[in-house]
């Protein structure tokens, strides 16, 4: 279109247009949006020849052209059809759209569609950007574009162009990847290979330690194992409210890139620009009092609420509710994880452990009777010590805690209330469940997993049991109507759901209510990855913006050829980069996938100490080396960042890979791989600094109903494995 415009209308200006289209249900319906209008592009008002849009989130079309100069006007509309049928289709229903002299002539308004059918009349939002450019900008981004597709240069990476057919034929396979993914398997650096019951890993209980009472059956392991096995069965546990499934984009022919800041949206056409957009560091007081460990990576409010909130709410208590095989265990563990990672000095206080403890793993389900008199003041016992116990925490310097039981009657709650006044805030967290494929699926795998039944040898047995031990629960079971409280209502299938919250406020809990939204247990993996091998990597050179060495090249070809085996039947996976040029190359040959760049996943800032080596530093900056060995979580590079400050640009990541329902390749850098790792691995960020991360290596993170497990995949020898900051 901008040779026709060049030809016809001289050097005058180009309009770029970007039209969006937004309807959660369209998806559902099986539809995908078109344009159709005036312009011989756009099919001179044919059907058939309408232009697809592009499908950019789980609930986002877009469409993005050039309009030549000389048609002051045009006139187009929308259109949708099925996704394997293209004969059929329905107009939107109102005038035509026009477009003149760059701007819209009418009022933007949303597009109606009406069926025939029980499906009634689908709304769509409609959003429109309009830019000028001249004929010198688009010489420029072509130009871009074509030494991108060479790998020399970061490109314009909204206008790529189709080069799949190609970049197939030159990678695949050919850079001799074997079909058997398992050869590329190495071992996981201290893991263990077992699935591990959740409850086991929470705190031990020291009240009854102290007296005395050991047990054999509860063992403390990791968190993360190198093999990934278990129940595949989805959604057994905690879900997402409502029904985005995330950024799942279908493979198409002309797959164009995403750039994004905090994972959404798309950019103008590529302007050429020595622009550079920075972050600015959010700075702390290091002499505040009460500052939290991770003075760097949680929000000033956070701060303000411990300063100057009242002295109970300084420490806060997340106290499960909920009938047996709710997932509370479970819900309890991700939480746990996410608050750690944020530098929240936070402990996991299961319940169930305790009575393991003190009255052993045989108890049938007469021991959980409402009647039974000796039942019921056997387990407030455990749970006032439990409970007692992470008082007892919190008053020598822990946060939050995470007290994991039942709590299904309002006397118990009413007692750890009491238990609580003055020294802690209690918000109960209730999740409620009535799917009963759901409850049937978690059941089996509570007695498949849980101690209680580990001495079990008939499974049908167990299950007879736990459903007593579940029936006795519901006659006494009363809903949390009292206090502060969230309630998780029919999310654990991740379909759909409630959440409910009352009396929440402040910084610390309005996060966790926004993790508890979007987090859920579909089982999908996320590979993490770093880029290929640099220029700089070779020289020893931290930070940096340099292109890959031909070993890097190398593995961005072998990368594909992995991706494309290794998802070959997922394919709403995606790809998310960094803005630098390293990770984008890395990403350049991988075929068939959306491609998003995340600012977030860009490697941590060096400061005034980019591009050094450090050798360098050492000789150059000796009091910045010096304290940067002292205490690399902490340590800020000058006019640079901290592993602390990196976690803080990192969280909307984590929310949004907790969020993801398709899995994720995270083609980024070694100190974001690492705190990425962090998270999922549940490592204590003393230890985030110096976790392994070496290069042409893939490590896979299996996330759902079996908790959080690894596997690693060496591809190719690197000069430099552990290269980078």
């Amino acid at each position: 279109m901008a040779a026709a415009s060049a030809s016809s209308g001289g050097m005058s200006d180009q309009l770029y247009v970007s039209i969006k289209l937004e309807c959660p249900r369209l998806d559902e319906l099986g539809l995908v949006p078109h344009v159709f209008g005036s312009h011989p592009v756009a099919g001179e008002w044919d059907p058939s020849k309408a232009l697809p849009m592009e499908q950019e989130e789980a609930a986002v079309w877009g469409l993005s052209c050039i309009v030549p100069s000389h048609r002051e006007t045009l006139d187009f509309k929308f259109l949708l059809k099925p996704k394997d049928n293209n004969s059929h289709y329905i107009v939107e229903e109102g005038p035509d759209r026009s477009l003149v002299c760059g701007s819209n002539e009418v009022e933007i308004r949303n597009a109606l569609f009406k069926f025939n059918d029980e499906t009634g009349v689908v709304e769509c939002k409609i959003f429109l950007e309009t830019e000028v450019l001249s004929p010198f900008d688009l010489a420029a981004s072509w130009k871009t574009h074509q030494e991108h597709l060479q790998q020399r240069v970061r490109g314009a990476h909204d206008a790529i162009m189709n080069a799949e057919s190609e970049v197939r034929a030159k990678n695949g396979f050919a850079s001799g990847l074997e079909l058997d993914l398992e050869k590329y398997v190495v071992p996981t650096p201290n893991m263990g290979s077992d699935v591990v019951y959740a409850a086991n890993l929470t705190e031990n209980p020291r009240s009854l330690l102290t007296m005395g009472i050991s047990s054999n059956n509860d063992t403390t392991k990791g968190i993360l194992h190198n093999s990934i096995k278990g129940d595949a069965s989805p959604n057994l546990y905690a879900s997402e409210n409502k029904g985005a499934d995330g950024r799942h984009v279908p493979p198409q022919e002309d797959q164009r890139a995403i750039f994004v800041d905090r994972g959404v949206g798309s950019p103008k056409f590529a302007r050429p620009t020595n622009e550079t957009i920075s972050m600015s560091n959010v700075k702390f007081d290091s002499e505040a009092k009460d500052m939290p460990a991770a003075e760097g990576a949680v929000a000033a409010a956070a701060v303000a609420d411990q300063m100057y909130g009242p002295k109970e709410d300084r420490k806060l208590a997340i106290v499960l509710v909920g009938l047996p095989a709710r997932g509370k265990t479970f819900t309890a563990a991700k939480l746990t994880r996410y608050l750690r990672w944020l530098g929240h000095e936070t402990k996991h206080f299961n319940v169930g452990k305790y009575r393991r403890l003190k009255h052993g793993i045989n108890q049938t389900a007469d021991f959980f009777r409402g009647d039974n008199k000796e039942g019921v003041e056997a387990r407030n016992e455990v749970a006032a010590l439990a409970m007692e116990d992470m008082l007892s925490w919190m008053q020598e310097g822990g946060q939050v805690g995470i007290f994991d039981a039942t709590n299904s009657t309002r006397s118990r709650r009413n007692m750890l209330m009491k238990m609580a006044e003055g020294k802690c805030k209690i918000i109960f967290l209730e999740t409620i469940c009535n799917d009963q494929n759901v409850l049937e699926r978690n059941m089996r795998l509570k007695v498949q997993r849980s101690p209680d039944y580990a001495e079990q040898t008939d499974f049908e047995a167990g299950v007879r049991d736990f459903k007593e031990r579940l029936a006795y629960y519901e006659k006494v079971y009363e809903p949390v109507e009292e206090g502060s409280y969230v309630k998780m209502i029919d999310m654990v299938s991740g379909t759909g759901g409630q959440l409910q919250i009352n009396d929440i406020s402040g910084y610390l809990p309005g996060r966790i209510v926004f993790f508890l939204v979007n987090c859920h247990l579909t089982p999908r993996p996320i590979l993490l990855t770093r880029h290929g091998e640099s220029l700089d990597n070779v020289g020893g050179r931290i930070g940096g913006d340099s292109s890959l060495s031909e070993t890097g090249l190398l593995y961005s070809r072998k990368l594909a050829g992995f991706i494309e085996k290794r998802l070959a039947s997922e394919r709403t996976a995606s790809i998310w980069t960094s803005t630098l040029q390293r990770s984008i190359l890395t990403a350049q040959p991988i075929i068939g996938f959306p491609k998003i760049q995340w600012r977030a996943l860009d490697e941590i800032n060096a400061g005034i100490c980019d591009g050094m080596t450090y050798d360098e530093i050492k000789k150059i900056k000796p009091e910045e080396y010096e304290s940067r060995s002292k205490d690399k979580l902490r340590y800020r590079y000058p006019r640079g960042e901290s592993y602390l400050d990196v976690i803080q640009r990192l969280e909307p990541v984590i929310i949004e890979l907790e969020r993801q329902r398709a899995p994720v390749v995270v083609i980024s850098h070694q100190a974001v791989l690492r705190a990425l790792y962090a998270y999922f691995a549940d490592r204590p960020l003393e230890e985030l600094p110096n976790i392994e991360i070496p290069l042409h290596t893939i490590i896979e993170i299996q996330m759902g109903v079996a908790g959080v497990q690894e596997k690693r995949y060496k591809l190719m020898d690197a000069v430099n494995p552990t290269a980078g900051i």
